[in-house]
C-alpha cells in the first residue's frame, strides 16, 4: 500500500478544481487562491503519488490515465468529508442529534408530553427516547449510561449521579364525591384513621411516604385495594372502592373526585433532575434539560395550582 504521508485535502481540492476547469487560473479563482500555490498543492500532491495527474502541453490541461482513476475516488473522499463536516455542524447546531430521558409515571404522565412537544419544536432533528420507570430503576439505568438524564423523586444519594432539586410537589389526598370525607376541603393524617384506602404498588414513592405518613401520626392504615398503578388510582377512588394519596400534578387533571388537601403538616415530594457524573452530557442533553426547567420555571406545569408545586432556581 502506498503511504499517504504529506497528503492533504487542500491537495485534493485543487485537483479536483483543476480536473473539472481543465485550467489552472480558472480553478485557482474558484478555490479563491493564488495560482502559484494552486500549481504547488498540485506538484506537491503528484510528488506524493509518484505519478503525473495532468498532461501541462495541452491547452485545456487533460487528466494523464492516473488523474483520471484518481479524479472520482477523489470527488468521494472530499464528498465524504463534507458530511463529516455538516453532520458535525448539525449536532453543535442542535439540528441533529438524540437523547434519553427517563421519568416516572405520575411526572411521565403530566410534565412530559408538553416539555416534550416544546422541545421537539424547538429542535425538530433531534429524536427523543423516553423511558417511564419508578426512581430508584431511573437511577439504576443513569449509572449504566442507559439514560442521558430523569426526572425522579427523592433520589438516594449516588457517588455516579448529578442530582438538582428541580421543584418541591404537594401530595393530596382524593375520595369520591360521594365520600364522607367529600364535603371537606382539608384533611390530617388522622382523620384517615382505619379509612380504606388504594395502595399503589411498591415501588412507588407515594406509596413510601403513604405508609410513611401514617406511621408518623400513629395511626391504623386499613388498605383496602393493593398494587395499583399510577393511571388507574383515580377510576378505582371515583368508584369508591376508598380514599388515595397521590401526587397533585395527577389528581388536579381529573373532575370525578374530590381532591383534599393534608394538614398540617402538609405532604411534599421533591423532583429532582439527574445525570451521570462519569459520562460527558451531549448537547441535545444539556438542551433539553434547560427545556424542562425552564418549562418549570415558568409555571406552566399542566393544570397545577400554585401552591401544589414550586419551581426551584436551580
Amino acid at each position: 500500500m502506498m503511504p499517504t504521508k504529506g497528503l492533504t485535502i487542500q491537495q485534493l481540492r485543487c485537483f479536483v478544481a483543476v480536473a473539472l476547469t481543465q485550467q489552472f487560473t480558472v480553478a485557482a479563482e474558484s478555490l479563491h487562491v493564488a495560482q502559484p500555490s494552486l500549481s504547488q498543492q498540485i506538484r506537491h500532491l503528484e510528488q506524493v503519488l509518484d505519478t503525473a495527474l495532468f498532461q501541462r502541453s495541452y491547452r485545456p490541461v487533460r487528466l494523464t490515465d492516473a488523474g483520471a482513476e484518481l479524479l472520482p475516488l477523489a470527488r468521494q473522499v472530499l464528498n465524504d468529508l463534507d458530511e463529516v463536516f455538516d453532520r458535525v455542524n448539525d449536532v453543535t447546531s442542535l439540528r441533529r442529534g438524540h437523547v434519553t430521558v427517563g421519568a416516572t409515571p405520575s411526572l411521565g404522565a403530566t410534565l412530559m408530553p408538553a416539555t416534550l412537544a416544546r422541545f421537539q419544536r424547538r429542535y425538530p432533528g433531534i429524536s427523543v427516547t423516553f423511558v417511564e420507570r419508578h426512581s430508584n430503576e431511573l437511577l439504576d439505568e443513569l449509572e449504566s449510561a442507559a439514560l442521558d438524564l430523569a426526572l425522579v423523586i427523592l433520589p438516594n444519594p449516588r457517588p455516579t449521579l448529578d442530582s438538582v432539586v428541580v421543584a418541591t410537589e404537594t401530595l393530596v389526598v382524593v375520595v369520591a364525591t360521594d365520600h364522607p370525607l367529600a364535603t371537606r376541603d382539608h384533611v390530617s393524617i388522622a382523620d384517615l384513621d382505619g379509612v380504606p384506602m388504594i395502595m399503589f404498588r411498591e415501588g412507588y414513592d407515594v406509596r413510601n411516604a403513604t405508609m410513611g405518613a401514617f406511621a408518623h401520626a400513629d395511626v391504623t392504615l386499613n388498605v383496602a385495594l393493593d398494587g395499583v398503578e399510577m393511571g388507574s388510582v383515580l377510576s378505582f377512588v371515583a368508584a369508591g372502592i376508598g380514599a388515595a394519596i397521590m401526587p397533585s400534578i395527577v389528581a388536579n387533571s381529573n373532575h370525578d373526585v374530590k381532591v383534599l388537601r393534608v394538614g398540617p403538616p402538609s405532604l411534599e415530594r421533591t423532583i429532582s433532575l439527574v445525570r451521570p457524573l462519569r459520562h460527558t452530557s451531549s448537547l441535545a442533553a444539556s438542551a433539553l434539560s434547560t427545556e424542562i426547567t425552564d418549562y418549570l420555571r415558568e409555571r406552566r406545569w399542566p393544570t397545577i395550582t400554585a401552591p401544589d408545586l414550586r419551581p426551584t432556581d436551580a
